[in-house]
């Protein structure tokens, strides 16, 4: 079996409700920190939950180290990364 690399993996859609403080500290991370989105960040946090709780499955584990040192995203290659500050 020949697997193509350029698939993207499955994805499932969540629907949560945050108590009112998280999603406003949630909000102004996002603000502050523009390469992580809502989705970066909800991944990253239960990735990074099931991994300190001992959890090992490979998929896990990778979505944890991508959480960690995931880089920005440049829209093109030659563009340096703008600092702004808030």
């Amino acid at each position: 079996m020949v697997v193509a690399p350029d698939l993207m993996q499955a994805h499932v859609s969540v629907e949560n409700e945050f108590p009112e403080d998280l999603f406003n500290a949630m909000a102004a991370f996002i603000e502050k920190h523009p390469e992580w989105d809502q989705y970066r960040l909800v991944q990253a946090s239960v990735a990074a939950f099931l991994f300190q709780q001992g959890c090992k499955e490979p998929a896990v584990v990778q979505h944890y180290l991508n959480g960690l040192f995931q880089r920005p995203r440049q829209t093109q290659a030659s563009s340096p990364t703008k600092v702004t500050s808030f």
